[in-house]
């Protein structure tokens, strides 16, 4: 893994990566991925990002789409992760067909837009759910 282009031109050039994994919620952006998905093009590496988190699906299905339609336009020797979690939680949330492709999104934006009550519920002390935990002695909030 790692977080910025520069690390990633760096293992590119040393032919250290057969894969390029991405992680959208750990480099510094889209404008920085995107240069990822160029340099990937350049030097021949496959770019199959990583997607196993809470809107990382959401997130890295349209950068995928993005390489198919404008970089690579192939999807030989490519791949996104799917963890089939907590997509409820999300306006817009990624689908996958019967053949296990992402579907591609109808509306604008990156589709990590939460839904109204899961912020209610888990945001961080004052959400519903971190209240339950820390009556039942789950977490303690001085730790957090």
């Amino acid at each position: 893994m790692c977080c910025n282009r520069v690390m990633f031109k760096q293992f590119m050039q040393a032919n250290a990566l057969e894969f390029c994994q991405i992680d959208s919620a750990r480099i510094g952006g889209v404008n920085e991925i995107l240069s990822v998905y160029l340099m990937a093009k350049k030097l021949n590496v496959k770019v199959c990002p990583h997607a196993g988190g809470v809107g990382l699906c959401e997130m890295v299905q349209h950068l995928q789409m993005w390489d198919y339609c404008s970089v690579s336009c192939t999807m030989e020797g490519r791949m996104v992760e799917f963890v089939d979690q907590q997509h409820d939680q999300f306006t817009f949330p990624a689908t996958i067909n019967e053949n296990a492709c992402y579907v591609a999104p109808r509306a604008p934006g990156y589709s990590t837009e939460l839904k109204d009550e899961a912020i209610v519920q888990f945001e961080y002390p004052q959400g519903s759910e971190w209240k339950r935990m820390f009556g039942e002695g789950l977490f303690k909030p001085e730790n957090y």
